[in-house]
């Protein structure tokens, strides 16, 4: 319960998200997005920004939500990779990637396969042929982890922007 009250400080007060003319600010780091996408405001104090958009076959809009933990928090890549594959019911179709964006290295993690969506200590539902793009991408004292699932088919049609947006900190100015 502490580190869950010390998680919402933390959101609540410097490390919530700022959003302003394409642009998400969270923990030192400015995503830029596409117009096409909307920022809106957090739904819990775990999250420290969510991103949505409109996708054609997706029933509802596809969300990027951004988690920021604080310094020294959040673990390491592979621990974070693993637990994003172990959100499917099997292990998924995956590809890990390392990106350079500008000399940074960002972790982009795709995988595909019936995803158990619903909330982290709640019940899951099973979704077929769903996919799952996850980012690891450094910051100041910790990484910001963004996660996005959908559809296959609708996450396909986003993806190339959800890459330009998970390097989007450190392009050249």
């Amino acid at each position: 319960m502490k580190r869950i009250l010390t998680l919402f400080t933390l959101a609540s007060l410097s490390f919530s998200a700022l959003a302003e003319d394409g642009k998400l600010a969270v923990a030192g780091l400015n995503f830029a997005y596409p117009s096409t996408w909307a920022s809106i405001p957090p739904t819990s104090p775990m999250r420290a920004g969510t991103l949505q958009v409109t996708v054609e076959g997706a029933e509802k809009p596809l969300e990027a939500v951004f988690y920021y933990f604080g310094a020294g928090q959040g673990g390491d890549a592979k621990a974070n990779v693993d637990r994003w594959l172990g959100q499917f019911a099997s292990p998924p179709e995956s590809k890990t990637e390392e990106l350079d964006a500008n000399g940074t290295k960002v972790t982009l993690v795709t995988a595909t396969g019936t995803y158990n969506d619903g909330a982290m200590f709640g019940p899951k539902t099973p979704k077929d042929n769903y996919t799952l793009l996850g980012a690891i991408v450094p910051g100041q004292d910790a990484p910001v982890f963004i996660k996005l699932t959908g559809p296959k088919d609708a996450v396909a049609k986003i993806s190339d922007a959800f890459r330009a947006l998970i390097k989007s900190p450190f392009a050249a100015k």
